[in-house]
């Protein structure tokens, strides 16, 4: 074994941080992708005529192949070799990006950028392995304060840069931007990087798992999507859909667990921390993905903000993020306990949700400045312990699996996360306008006069009586719609703050050990 560990050579030089900025120029790039169209969702549906509804498909088409690939990264990368796997996945995502910009409907769209997350889930995945295994074993903690950096880097920036592109080009350019990095990233990747040293190719690749984890993901994912618009079981396509996940999901169940040679290893959820720390970060996803998903349309629907105005409002919260991180990795090195770690970010969480559910058409971003700082907080202070706690006693190749299996949980909450609230909203919005219509009658001084004020005001711009009545009635139901939207975003905020709560329990059992440190795992 000594002699084998003497044997691995490491990068030096030039070469070693070239290699590193090339991985972490990639995973960066992954990252920016899953949050960058966030603040163009509204732009991009009425570019290619897409109902709120149907939009959310951009971003959830992204993170369902994110969902299937980042367990599998691990099985490609030994198939085919880490250097080719890696190169051909930044050209995938590449080509990808080039057909978004280039989409002029919305399934086109959403295919290409289902295309594009299969690309970028590799990327992040394979990226951080690199970055480890360009440093020995003692430094194993700087390779992942860099990776951690890129991770915090990637969110920060893609709402900004999503809305400044779409305020002062077209959101078209929001995928455009990859093409020049991805080119520079390709020639770099074929270069330099190198492929895993030890590593074997798999006896037998198991490709009914994967087709099993493809109709399950894609099933619930459809379901989720358009049961709302279909009606739910009374639609057709729903019910067999509803019917293909379940037996998918039994089938890849029962696959994996009979076979020596699983695309994705679930024996390891045999592991109690694992199983409950998965749950958490199906509910961390939900909250990570779901907030900044709603936030944009909140406040570009309701409050009129602008696509900039957005993605530079959310800058702040990643900061505090960033702040926090390194914060939170002391206090887990020095061995305090994560689960009362977990329990402060819940709490920052649920303050943060809870104002948010409170805001009114008079709100302004200082009212948010606060929610937002505890939301970065919170988040920080759940990322690492959670991780952390779930893959506490795996070693090994057990531990890269058990962290793979996180992170996939945590980006199948996201996907889940936006379908549910899509679905939230779609029935708050309708119940919502169903309360307030019928106060806008004949038979309300507050409504007609209303009315006269609106009628008087265009009639004031030469408008006929006919065209002035027409556009007060515009103006109203106009103004009907922003306050149902409001309230209905309101409403979403303290729906997702009440699921945060059940979380606790889930805390408190899962089992940690005083004696024993956790292991400080880089989330991504």
């Amino acid at each position: 074994m000594e002699a084998k560990a003497a044997a691995i050579s490491y990068p030096t030089g030039a070469t070693k941080w070239i290699l590193i900025l090339t991985a972490i120029s990639c995973a960066i790039l992954e990252l920016i992708d899953t949050t960058v169209v966030n603040v163009s969702l509204r732009e991009i549906s009425g570019s290619i005529g897409a109902t709120t509804t149907e939009i959310a498909w951009v971003v959830t088409a992204y993170a369902i192949s994110n969902v299937i690939i980042i367990p599998l990264t691990s099985m490609f990368s030994d198939l085919f070799g880490r250097r080719l796997y890696f190169t051909f996945s930044v050209i995938l995502f590449t080509c990808a990006s080039l057909m978004c910009g280039l989409s002029t409907n919305l399934w086109m769209l959403v295919f290409w950028r289902f295309v594009q997350g299969i690309g970028g889930g590799a990327l992040l995945s394979t990226a951080q392995s690199i970055i480890v295994g360009a440093f020995p074993p003692e430094k194993i903690s700087t390779a992942n304060a860099i990776f951690g950096m890129g991770i915090i880097i990637g969110p920060t920036f893609g709402p900004t840069l999503g809305g400044y592109i779409t305020d002062h080009l077209s959101w078209h350019w929001i995928f455009f931007v990859n093409i020049p990095i991805g080119i520079v990233a390709t020639l770099l990747s074929w270069n330099f990087v190198t492929d895993r040293e030890g590593a074997q190719k798999p006896r037998k690749i198991d490709w009914w798992g994967m087709v099993f984890l493809v109709m399950t993901v894609g099933s619930i994912q459809y379901v989720l999507e358009e049961g709302t618009a279909n009606d739910w079981f009374e639609s057709r396509e729903i019910t067999f859909f509803s019917i293909v996940a379940v037996l998918s999901l039994i089938a890849f169940i029962k696959r994996e667990l009979s076979i020596d040679y699983p695309a994705v290893n679930i024996r390891l959820y045999k592991n109690y921390n694992l199983a409950m720390g998965s749950i958490m970060n199906l509910m961390l996803g939900i909250l990570l993905f779901g907030t900044v998903f709603i936030f944009p349309l909140f406040a570009q629907i309701s409050l009129g903000w602008t696509a900039t105005e957005t993605g530079v409002f959310m800058i702040p919260s990643a900061l505090c993020a960033a702040f926090g991180m390194p914060l939170v990795g002391k206090m887990l090195g020095s061995g305090k306990n994560p689960k009362h770690i977990i329990l402060i970010g819940i709490g920052f969480t649920f303050v943060f949700l809870m104002m948010m559910s409170f805001a009114s058409p008079e709100s302004t971003a200082n009212n948010f400045y606060f929610p937002f700082v505890l939301r970065g907080l919170g988040l920080a202070f759940m990322m690492s312990p959670i991780l952390s706690l779930a893959v506490a006693g795996l070693r090994g190749k057990d531990l890269a699996q058990g962290i793979g299996l996180a992170n996939m949980i945590r980006q199948l909450g996201g996907a889940v996360g936006i379908a549910l609230i899509n679905v939230f909203l779609t029935h708050k919005n309708a119940e919502v306008r169903g309360s307030m219509i019928p106060y806008l009658n004949d038979y309300s001084d507050a409504s007609n006069e209303r009315v006269a004020s609106a009628t008087q005001l265009f009639l004031s711009k030469g408008y006929s009586l006919e065209d002035a009545q027409a556009l007060a009635y515009k103006m109203i139901d106009m103004a009907v719609w922003k306050q149902q939207m409001l309230v209905s975003y309101d409403q979403g905020f303290f729906m997702v703050g009440i699921f945060m709560l059940l979380a606790i329990p889930i805390v408190f059992m899962i089992r940690f050990k005083k004696a024993e440190k956790p292991v400080v795992a880089s989330d991504h």
